[in-house]
């Protein structure tokens, strides 16, 4: 037994590979940098070029605004419709609702003759967005504002183009 040879406790035991210092903060360092100059460069050449494409606005050779831009600088011009009665959902015909709206939209004359050869589909488009509407919906705190962007984009989308810039509840009454 005396020559077995038991482990020798003082034996030198390897030490642990270094941790941490640079190559470990390095992945963490990268993302820091890069994400903000990625983000940068994805908003400025494919994000930003992509909604000008579909929105049809061309940039100057100036680097100025576009020409669909310029356009909507032009004289305002405002166009009513009034006394649209609608029923309420959810009442069985019982409450119905009186709006008129004033549509305020960029483009002058051209804008209001568009509003009047296209009012029997706007005034459509309006009823059937108003009709949806419950006596809870219309009564919320935000529910003109809520309806007056869904009868902007609608009044847009009928015309074809962004060119409604504003519209004013001018009458809300609920019977």
């Amino acid at each position: 037994m005396a020559d077995e040879k038991k482990p020798d406790a003082a034996a030198p035991v390897p030490a642990p590979a270094p941790s941490g210092g640079l190559s470990s903060w390095l992945p963490l360092i990268l993302a820091i940098v890069l994400m903000p100059a990625l983000a940068f460069g994805m908003t400025k050449f494919l994000i930003v070029p992509e909604l000008q494409k579909s929105l049809g606005i061309k940039e100057t050779a100036e680097g100025g605004k576009g020409e669909k831009a310029k356009k909507s600088e032009g004289k305002k011009m405002s166009v009513q419709l009034s006394k649209l009665l609608v029923n309420i959902a959810g009442t069985g015909a019982s409450r119905y609702l009186v709006f008129s709206v004033t549509v305020v939209g960029t483009g002058g004359e051209e804008f209001k003759t568009r509003m009047t050869e296209n009012d029997a589909q706007i005034r459509d488009m309006a009823m059937s967005t108003l009709e949806r509407k419950t006596l809870a919906d219309l009564e919320k705190p935000g529910a003109r504002n809520i309806i007056r962007t869904e009868l902007i984009n609608g009044i847009n989308t009928v015309l074809g183009d962004a060119s409604v810039s504003e519209l004013y509840i001018t009458e809300f009454g609920i019977q």
